[in-house]
């Protein structure tokens, strides 16, 4: 069995990181209805340095708890069954869900059935609902064997695509006939441009802001019809009535669109803080209050209109689509080892990764 190592991060201090032993081992005593998972693969992106910089204000924290001060930052991906106290869960199945960046997990299983399970650990109980819900991949509708690092990578970041994506529509827009997103080369911005790009929202155009660094890639991906750069914000007022979808978080952005737009901006939707150290909670800007997205919550009130079963493959389809889409344009980087994951983390806590690659990183 591999030595067990956890991936900890102060959570004053994001830069300050370590790798210690750890809290779930090979060796581990299971209760009852427990599970050993072993970590497999997992995708690192901007999304995950999201999850550290507000892991406070909502709880991210408080998944997979560590010594005092640290934190162990979640991912998504994909671990296998090693050993087990749950009569339904054998050894060797494959698992896709929500892990740390660990070598092993302990989950207490419950609700168990042949699409998946859910964490029921007493310090999980009172969190986000979604999160502790784990695919069983030999039954899960959306899992493909060759799209599987496609998958680590896209999966959770595009079903928070596809929420915002139903969540404007369902809106109408709020009267806009544009749509401007911040931060246009992360994977989540992609994934809404695409959607909204398909066909089926002619009603808006696209705009996407971006880094000097990163224009001709987003130009590229061919799911904007605009591409302005963070220096050149002020080229915002000649656009037509706006919803802003503001996936970087900086706080002088948030400020420089809202005045831009002026009047013209009708909804300020706040989703993530790709631009960590100079985020915009909180910060006073003219015109509407940026009201934060949090994509659990309309995933629940789908789930009651569709059924989880029915949101669930109404997610994959569009997935499907959009990784077809994204093969001119994607490379998946595999990488393992303390070393590698080390180095992902610093790149995406820096803003330097290539955003036409996905990273998938094993320990």
């Amino acid at each position: 069995m591999p030595e067990a190592l956890d991936f900890i991060v102060n959570r004053t201090d994001l830069r300050q990181t370590a790798f210690v032993a750890g809290r779930d081992s090979a060796d581990s005593t299971l209760q009852p209805g427990q599970v050993l998972l072993r970590v497999d693969r997992f995708a690192f992106t901007a999304n995950n340095i999201t999850y550290g910089a507000v892991g406070d204000l909502i709880g991210y924290w408080s998944f997979f708890p560590t010594r005092d001060g640290w934190g162990r930052i979640p991912v998504w991906g994909f671990a296998d069954v090693v050993r087990s106290r749950h009569d339904a869960l054998p050894a060797g199945e494959r698992i896709y869900g929500y892990f740390p960046i660990s070598t092993y997990l302990i989950v207490q299983a419950d609700h168990v059935s042949a699409a998946g399970f859910v964490d029921a650990a007493p310090h999980r109980a009172a969190l986000p609902p979604i999160y502790n819900q784990y695919a069983r991949v030999a039954a899960d509708p959306a899992y493909e064997r060759s799209r599987e690092a496609h998958q680590a990578l896209f999966r959770p970041l595009f079903t928070t695509s596809f929420l915002l994506d139903d969540f404007l529509a369902d809106q109408a827009f709020f009267g806009a006939r544009a749509v401007v997103l911040s931060s246009a080369s992360s994977k989540t911005a992609l994934g809404l441009a695409f959607l909204l790009s398909d066909g089926r929202r002619e009603q808006c155009t696209r705009v996407g802001l971006t880094s000097a660094a990163n224009a001709a890639f987003v130009a590229g991906t061919g799911y904007y019809d605009r591409v302005a750069t963070y220096d050149d914000v002020g080229a915002l007022a000649s656009e037509p009535a706006s919803v802003f979808v503001d996936f970087a978080g900086n706080a002088g952005v948030v400020r420089a669109v809202h005045q831009a737009l002026g009047e013209r901006l009708t909804y300020s939707c706040a989703v993530g803080v790709t631009h960590w150290e100079q985020m915009a909670m909180g910060a006073e800007v003219p015109g509407p209050s940026p009201v934060l997205f949090f994509a659990p919550d309309h995933a629940v009130r789908r789930s009651g209109d569709w059924g989880a079963a029915g949101l669930q493959a109404r997610v994959a389809e569009a997935l499907r689509r959009f990784l077809d889409s994204a093969a001119h344009w994607l490379r998946i980087v595999d990488s393992r080892g303390q070393a590698a994951v080390e180095s992902v983390y610093r790149a995406a806590l820096d803003g330097k990764l290539d955003p036409s690659e996905g990273h998938v990183l094993s320990l």
